[in-house]
Protein backbone atom coordinates (compact mmCIF):
# COMPACT_ATOMS: atom_id res chain seq x y z
CA UNK A 1 0.00 0.00 0.00
CA UNK A 2 1.32 3.53 -0.73
CA UNK A 3 2.02 6.14 2.07
CA UNK A 4 -0.61 8.23 0.27
CA UNK A 5 -3.28 5.28 0.31
CA UNK A 6 -2.02 4.41 3.44
CA UNK A 7 -2.69 7.86 5.16
CA UNK A 8 -6.14 8.33 3.30
CA UNK A 9 -7.60 5.03 4.74
CA UNK A 10 -5.77 5.48 8.26
CA UNK A 11 -7.56 9.14 8.38
CA UNK A 12 -10.57 7.85 7.31
CA UNK A 13 -10.70 5.21 10.09
CA UNK A 14 -10.11 7.66 12.51
CA UNK A 15 -12.86 9.69 11.25
CA UNK A 16 -15.13 6.80 10.66
CA UNK A 17 -14.67 5.84 14.33
CA UNK A 18 -15.09 9.10 15.80
CA UNK A 19 -18.37 9.95 13.89
CA UNK A 20 -19.74 6.53 14.89
CA UNK A 21 -19.34 7.27 19.04
CA UNK A 22 -16.47 4.64 19.05
CA UNK A 23 -13.13 6.53 21.10
CA UNK A 24 -10.33 5.18 19.50
CA UNK A 25 -7.16 5.13 22.10
CA UNK A 26 -4.47 8.06 21.70
CA UNK A 27 -1.18 7.03 22.19
CA UNK A 28 0.42 9.92 20.41
CA UNK A 29 2.32 10.87 23.38
CA UNK A 30 3.61 7.55 24.46
CA UNK A 31 7.32 7.13 23.77
CA UNK A 32 6.27 3.50 21.84
CA UNK A 33 4.07 5.52 19.66
CA UNK A 34 4.94 6.89 16.36
CA UNK A 35 5.23 10.80 15.93
CA UNK A 36 2.23 12.46 14.01
CA UNK A 37 3.30 14.73 11.84
CA UNK A 38 0.30 16.59 9.52
CA UNK A 39 1.63 18.59 6.26
CA UNK A 40 -1.03 21.09 5.82
CA UNK A 41 0.29 22.91 2.27
CA UNK A 42 -0.76 23.56 -1.21
CA UNK A 43 -0.78 20.54 -3.40
CA UNK A 44 -2.94 22.09 -6.01
CA UNK A 45 -3.10 25.75 -7.55
CA UNK A 46 -0.76 28.50 -8.17
CA UNK A 47 1.54 27.12 -5.14
CA UNK A 48 1.49 23.27 -5.74
CA UNK A 49 5.12 23.37 -6.43
CA UNK A 50 6.00 25.36 -3.52
CA UNK A 51 4.30 22.93 -1.58
CA UNK A 52 5.94 19.49 -2.82
CA UNK A 53 9.57 21.16 -2.40
CA UNK A 54 8.74 21.81 1.20
CA UNK A 55 7.34 18.37 1.82
CA UNK A 56 10.79 16.79 -0.03
CA UNK A 57 12.86 19.37 1.95
CA UNK A 58 11.16 18.12 5.23
CA UNK A 59 11.60 14.49 4.35
CA UNK A 60 15.25 14.88 3.03
CA UNK A 61 16.02 16.08 7.11
CA UNK A 62 14.15 13.07 8.49
CA UNK A 63 15.72 10.62 6.33
CA UNK A 64 19.12 11.91 7.20
CA UNK A 65 17.61 10.87 10.65
CA UNK A 66 16.80 7.39 9.12
CA UNK A 67 13.71 8.26 9.26
CA UNK A 68 12.80 9.10 12.80
CA UNK A 69 12.47 11.80 15.16
CA UNK A 70 14.18 11.50 18.27
CA UNK A 71 14.20 7.75 18.09
CA UNK A 72 10.35 7.33 17.03
CA UNK A 73 9.00 6.00 14.06
CA UNK A 74 7.02 8.81 12.34
CA UNK A 75 3.30 8.63 10.62
CA UNK A 76 2.92 11.46 8.02
CA UNK A 77 -0.85 13.02 7.16
CA UNK A 78 -1.18 15.59 4.20
CA UNK A 79 -4.35 18.10 3.71
CA UNK A 80 -3.90 19.63 0.71
CA UNK A 81 -5.07 23.81 1.92
CA UNK A 82 -5.43 24.94 -1.57
CA UNK A 83 -4.18 28.39 -0.75
CA UNK A 84 -7.45 29.11 0.31
CA UNK A 85 -7.38 31.00 3.82
CA UNK A 86 -11.61 30.70 3.82
CA UNK A 87 -10.88 26.75 4.50
CA UNK A 88 -7.32 27.14 6.90
CA UNK A 89 -8.75 27.13 10.26
CA UNK A 90 -10.81 23.79 8.76
CA UNK A 91 -8.23 22.18 7.08
CA UNK A 92 -6.22 23.04 10.12
CA UNK A 93 -8.69 21.13 12.23
CA UNK A 94 -8.59 18.09 10.16
CA UNK A 95 -4.97 17.38 11.04
CA UNK A 96 -5.16 18.19 15.06
CA UNK A 97 -8.42 16.86 15.71
CA UNK A 98 -9.26 13.87 13.29
CA UNK A 99 -5.64 12.99 12.59
CA UNK A 100 -4.38 13.56 16.41
CA UNK A 101 -0.99 15.09 15.02
CA UNK A 102 1.95 15.99 17.38
CA UNK A 103 2.81 18.73 14.66
CA UNK A 104 1.66 20.67 12.01
CA UNK A 105 3.69 21.45 8.94
CA UNK A 106 2.12 24.66 6.63
CA UNK A 107 2.17 26.64 5.23
CA UNK A 108 2.55 28.79 1.90
CA UNK A 109 0.57 31.46 1.58
CA UNK A 110 0.17 33.75 4.70
CA UNK A 111 -3.98 34.15 4.56
CA UNK A 112 -4.09 30.37 5.01
CA UNK A 113 -1.37 30.60 7.79
CA UNK A 114 -3.64 32.68 9.52
CA UNK A 115 -5.91 30.25 10.20
CA UNK A 116 -3.45 27.77 11.40
CA UNK A 117 -2.44 30.09 13.62
CA UNK A 118 -5.47 30.31 15.18
CA UNK A 119 -5.59 26.41 15.95
CA UNK A 120 -1.86 26.44 17.18
CA UNK A 121 -3.02 29.41 19.35
CA UNK A 122 -6.13 27.68 20.43
CA UNK A 123 -5.07 23.89 20.67
CA UNK A 124 -1.62 24.26 21.72
CA UNK A 125 -0.25 21.88 18.71
CA UNK A 126 2.96 22.54 17.81
CA UNK A 127 3.03 24.58 14.24
CA UNK A 128 6.42 25.00 12.55
CA UNK A 129 5.93 27.80 9.35
CA UNK A 130 8.20 26.87 6.78
CA UNK A 131 7.05 29.32 4.36
CA UNK A 132 4.78 31.79 5.17
CA UNK A 133 6.09 35.09 5.83
CA UNK A 134 2.62 36.50 7.85
CA UNK A 135 3.82 38.99 10.62
CA UNK A 136 1.32 38.34 12.75
CA UNK A 137 2.77 35.29 13.22
CA UNK A 138 6.00 36.20 14.82
CA UNK A 139 4.45 39.83 16.19
CA UNK A 140 1.31 40.29 17.88
CA UNK A 141 -0.26 36.48 17.46
CA UNK A 142 2.75 35.04 18.46
CA UNK A 143 2.95 32.04 20.55
CA UNK A 144 5.24 29.54 22.26
CA UNK A 145 4.49 26.64 20.35
CA UNK A 146 4.40 28.26 17.03
CA UNK A 147 8.07 28.38 15.12
CA UNK A 148 8.69 29.93 11.63
CA UNK A 149 11.98 28.71 9.98
CA UNK A 150 11.87 30.88 6.53
CA UNK A 151 11.19 34.35 7.36
CA UNK A 152 9.07 37.50 7.76
CA UNK A 153 7.67 39.31 4.82
CA UNK A 154 9.45 42.46 5.04
CA UNK A 155 12.73 40.46 5.74
CA UNK A 156 14.05 39.98 1.92
CA UNK A 157 12.52 43.31 0.71
CA UNK A 158 13.84 45.42 3.27
CA UNK A 159 17.44 44.47 2.05
CA UNK A 160 16.26 45.75 -1.14
CA UNK A 161 16.21 49.30 -1.05
CA UNK A 162 19.83 50.12 -0.34
CA UNK A 163 20.59 47.35 -3.32
CA UNK A 164 18.99 49.83 -5.37
CA UNK A 165 19.99 53.31 -4.39
CA UNK A 166 23.08 51.94 -4.91
CA UNK A 167 23.04 51.59 -8.12
CA UNK A 168 21.74 54.78 -8.67
CA UNK A 169 18.10 53.92 -8.69
CA UNK A 170 16.06 56.50 -7.31
CA UNK A 171 12.71 56.61 -8.21
CA UNK A 172 10.87 53.26 -8.33
CA UNK A 173 7.38 51.74 -9.20
CA UNK A 174 5.99 48.87 -6.60
CA UNK A 175 3.70 46.41 -7.82
CA UNK A 176 2.72 43.29 -6.09
CA UNK A 177 -0.75 40.82 -5.47
CA UNK A 178 -2.89 42.61 -3.25
CA UNK A 179 -2.95 40.17 -0.20
CA UNK A 180 -1.27 40.09 3.22
CA UNK A 181 2.40 38.95 1.47
CA UNK A 182 2.51 41.68 -0.78
CA UNK A 183 1.47 44.67 1.57
CA UNK A 184 4.26 43.40 3.94
CA UNK A 185 7.05 42.68 1.42
CA UNK A 186 6.20 46.62 0.62
CA UNK A 187 6.37 47.32 4.00
CA UNK A 188 9.87 46.41 4.50
CA UNK A 189 10.80 47.40 0.29
CA UNK A 190 9.39 50.88 1.72
CA UNK A 191 11.40 51.35 5.11
CA UNK A 192 14.97 50.39 3.31
CA UNK A 193 14.42 52.27 -0.08
CA UNK A 194 13.14 55.58 1.59
CA UNK A 195 15.83 55.11 4.34
CA UNK A 196 18.40 54.56 1.67
CA UNK A 197 17.34 58.06 -0.42
CA UNK A 198 14.99 56.50 -2.79
CA UNK A 199 11.30 58.07 -3.74
CA UNK A 200 8.63 55.54 -4.39
CA UNK A 201 6.51 57.41 -7.37
CA UNK A 202 3.68 54.61 -7.68
CA UNK A 203 2.10 51.70 -5.68
CA UNK A 204 0.50 49.07 -8.21
CA UNK A 205 -1.22 46.11 -7.34
CA UNK A 206 -3.92 42.95 -8.88
CA UNK A 207 -5.78 41.34 -6.26
CA UNK A 208 -4.28 37.57 -5.60
CA UNK A 209 -4.15 35.02 -7.50
CA UNK A 210 -4.93 37.02 -10.78
CA UNK A 211 -2.06 37.16 -13.65
CA UNK A 212 -3.47 39.88 -16.44
CA UNK A 213 -0.71 42.79 -15.98
CA UNK A 214 -0.94 43.91 -19.71
CA UNK A 215 -2.87 47.22 -18.11
CA UNK A 216 -0.45 47.08 -14.87
CA UNK A 217 2.76 47.11 -17.56
CA UNK A 218 1.23 49.87 -19.72
CA UNK A 219 1.01 51.78 -16.60
CA UNK A 220 4.73 51.44 -16.02
CA UNK A 221 5.87 52.12 -18.91
CA UNK A 222 3.86 55.78 -19.07
CA UNK A 223 5.26 56.85 -15.43
CA UNK A 224 9.52 55.54 -16.87
CA UNK A 225 10.67 55.42 -13.15
CA UNK A 226 14.25 54.23 -12.66
CA UNK A 227 13.41 50.64 -11.97
CA UNK A 228 10.24 48.19 -10.95
CA UNK A 229 10.67 46.24 -7.89
CA UNK A 230 7.75 43.33 -6.83
CA UNK A 231 6.97 40.50 -5.41
CA UNK A 232 5.56 37.78 -6.69
CA UNK A 233 5.71 33.62 -6.16
CA UNK A 234 5.32 30.56 -8.25
CA UNK A 235 3.34 30.64 -11.36
CA UNK A 236 2.34 33.88 -11.42
CA UNK A 237 5.77 35.53 -11.04
CA UNK A 238 7.00 33.47 -14.04
CA UNK A 239 3.99 35.01 -15.72
CA UNK A 240 5.07 38.24 -14.39
CA UNK A 241 8.63 37.80 -15.73
CA UNK A 242 7.53 36.52 -19.16
CA UNK A 243 5.17 39.84 -19.57
CA UNK A 244 7.45 42.41 -18.47
CA UNK A 245 9.67 41.28 -21.17
CA UNK A 246 7.43 41.16 -23.92
CA UNK A 247 5.71 44.39 -23.07
CA UNK A 248 9.09 46.15 -23.88
CA UNK A 249 10.58 47.05 -20.68
CA UNK A 250 12.93 44.45 -19.96
CA UNK A 251 16.82 46.39 -20.80
CA UNK A 252 14.82 49.93 -20.50
CA UNK A 253 13.55 49.45 -16.96
CA UNK A 254 15.48 47.34 -14.51
CA UNK A 255 13.31 45.07 -12.34
CA UNK A 256 14.09 43.87 -9.23
CA UNK A 257 12.08 41.68 -6.83
CA UNK A 258 12.08 39.91 -3.43
CA UNK A 259 13.81 37.00 -4.28
CA UNK A 260 10.81 34.85 -4.55
CA UNK A 261 10.10 36.64 -7.64
CA UNK A 262 13.45 33.73 -8.84
CA UNK A 263 12.57 31.08 -7.26
CA UNK A 264 11.51 27.82 -8.57
CA UNK A 265 10.39 29.59 -11.39
CA UNK A 266 13.46 29.94 -14.18
CA UNK A 267 13.05 27.42 -16.18
CA UNK A 268 9.07 28.38 -16.99
CA UNK A 269 10.27 32.25 -17.06
CA UNK A 270 13.26 30.99 -19.74
CA UNK A 271 15.63 34.20 -21.27
CA UNK A 272 13.16 36.98 -20.19
CA UNK A 273 14.50 36.36 -15.96
CA UNK A 274 18.01 37.26 -17.13
CA UNK A 275 19.82 40.30 -15.48
CA UNK A 276 16.87 40.67 -12.70
CA UNK A 277 18.11 41.14 -9.51
CA UNK A 278 16.79 40.02 -5.98
CA UNK A 279 17.33 39.73 -2.31
CA UNK A 280 16.25 36.65 -0.79
CA UNK A 281 18.20 34.48 2.00
CA UNK A 282 19.79 31.96 -0.05
CA UNK A 283 20.80 31.17 -3.62
CA UNK A 284 21.26 27.98 -5.58
CA UNK A 285 24.68 29.62 -5.95
CA UNK A 286 26.09 29.59 -2.99
CA UNK A 287 29.84 28.33 -2.48
CA UNK A 288 29.74 26.81 0.76
CA UNK A 289 30.63 22.72 1.09
CA UNK A 290 27.24 22.70 3.26
CA UNK A 291 25.23 23.96 0.33
CA UNK A 292 26.69 21.95 -2.29
CA UNK A 293 26.50 18.61 -0.50
CA UNK A 294 22.73 19.41 -0.12
CA UNK A 295 22.23 20.24 -3.33
CA UNK A 296 23.68 16.81 -4.93
CA UNK A 297 21.91 15.03 -2.12
CA UNK A 298 18.46 16.84 -2.90
CA UNK A 299 18.84 16.31 -6.52
CA UNK A 300 19.98 12.48 -6.37
CA UNK A 301 16.61 11.64 -3.99
CA UNK A 302 14.44 13.70 -5.68
CA UNK A 303 15.48 13.86 -9.51
CA UNK A 304 14.93 17.40 -9.15
CA UNK A 305 16.94 20.93 -8.09
CA UNK A 306 16.52 22.39 -4.68
CA UNK A 307 14.99 26.01 -4.79
CA UNK A 308 14.59 28.11 -1.04
CA UNK A 309 11.34 26.19 -0.54
CA UNK A 310 13.31 23.01 -0.02
CA UNK A 311 16.06 24.47 2.21
CA UNK A 312 13.04 25.87 3.97
CA UNK A 313 11.24 22.56 4.22
CA UNK A 314 14.46 20.70 5.28
CA UNK A 315 15.88 23.81 7.64
CA UNK A 316 11.84 23.27 9.56
CA UNK A 317 13.15 19.13 9.78
CA UNK A 318 16.25 20.37 11.05
CA UNK A 319 14.87 22.16 13.99
CA UNK A 320 12.36 19.64 14.68
CA UNK A 321 15.08 16.93 14.77
CA UNK A 322 17.27 18.85 17.41
CA UNK A 323 14.04 19.55 19.34
CA UNK A 324 13.05 16.09 19.32
CA UNK A 325 16.31 14.80 19.90
CA UNK A 326 16.84 16.99 22.94
CA UNK A 327 13.66 15.43 24.55
CA UNK A 328 14.30 11.94 23.32
CA UNK A 329 11.39 11.91 21.58
CA UNK A 330 9.22 12.66 24.34
CA UNK A 331 7.31 16.01 22.35
CA UNK A 332 4.90 15.90 25.37
CA UNK A 333 7.65 17.36 27.43
CA UNK A 334 6.74 21.34 25.48
CA UNK A 335 9.39 23.40 27.92
CA UNK A 336 12.41 21.71 27.12
CA UNK A 337 11.17 21.02 23.61
CA UNK A 338 11.17 24.90 23.00
CA UNK A 339 13.97 25.62 25.07
CA UNK A 340 15.78 23.63 22.63
CA UNK A 341 14.11 25.26 19.56
CA UNK A 342 14.47 28.42 20.81
CA UNK A 343 18.24 27.62 21.09
CA UNK A 344 19.05 26.39 18.02
CA UNK A 345 21.58 27.37 15.66
CA UNK A 346 20.59 25.80 12.26
CA UNK A 347 22.99 24.79 10.36
CA UNK A 348 21.30 25.77 6.93
CA UNK A 349 22.21 25.41 3.45
CA UNK A 350 21.61 29.16 3.26
CA UNK A 351 24.35 29.52 6.39
CA UNK A 352 23.91 29.27 9.85
CA UNK A 353 21.26 30.94 11.23
CA UNK A 354 19.39 31.57 14.49
CA UNK A 355 15.96 32.10 16.58
CA UNK A 356 14.91 35.51 17.70
CA UNK A 357 13.08 36.23 20.72
CA UNK A 358 9.41 35.68 18.20
CA UNK A 359 10.23 32.76 17.25
CA UNK A 360 11.58 34.37 13.56
CA UNK A 361 15.11 33.46 12.10
CA UNK A 362 17.84 36.12 12.51
CA UNK A 363 19.98 35.07 8.61
CA UNK A 364 21.77 36.96 6.65
CA UNK A 365 19.67 38.21 3.11
CA UNK A 366 21.81 37.95 -0.04
CA UNK A 367 21.99 40.11 -3.52
CA UNK A 368 21.34 38.02 -6.47
CA UNK A 369 21.29 38.01 -10.27
CA UNK A 370 19.58 35.94 -12.74
CA UNK A 371 22.19 34.25 -14.73
CA UNK A 372 21.50 31.22 -17.42
CA UNK A 373 18.75 29.83 -15.30
CA UNK A 374 20.35 30.27 -12.08
CA UNK A 375 20.31 33.05 -8.96
CA UNK A 376 24.00 34.07 -9.01
CA UNK A 377 25.25 35.48 -5.71
CA UNK A 378 26.95 38.77 -5.85
CA UNK A 379 27.12 39.56 -2.22
CA UNK A 380 25.45 40.00 1.30
CA UNK A 381 22.89 42.91 1.16
CA UNK A 382 22.33 42.90 4.83
CA UNK A 383 24.04 40.14 7.54
CA UNK A 384 21.73 38.57 10.80
CA UNK A 385 18.59 40.34 9.74
CA UNK A 386 16.23 40.11 12.60
CA UNK A 387 12.64 41.00 11.95
CA UNK A 388 11.03 43.60 14.90
CA UNK A 389 8.73 40.94 16.76
CA UNK A 390 6.75 44.26 17.60
CA UNK A 391 3.67 43.24 19.59
CA UNK A 392 4.95 39.63 20.43
CA UNK A 393 4.27 38.66 23.68
CA UNK A 394 4.91 34.79 24.88
CA UNK A 395 2.46 34.21 27.28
Amino acid sequence: MSTRRHILTRSAAVFGAASSGLLLPTMSSAQGAKVRVGFMLPYTGTFAQLGVAIENGFRMAINEQGGKLGGREIEFFKVDDESDPSKGIENANKLVQRDKVDVIVGTVHSGVQMGIQKVARDTGVLSLIPNAGVHAATRGLCAPNVFRTSFANSQPTRALGKVMVDKGHKKAVWITWKYAAGDEAFEGFKEGYTAAGGTIIKELGLPFPQVEFQALLTEIAALKPDAVACFWAGGGAAKFIRDYAAAGLKGKIPLYGSGFLTEGVLDAAGPAADGIITTMHYSDSLDTPRNKKFRLDFAKTFKAQPDVYAVQGYDTGLLLVQGANAVKGDLANKAALYKSMEGAVVDSPRGKWTMSASHNPIQDIYVRQVENKENKVLGVAAKALADSGAGCKMT
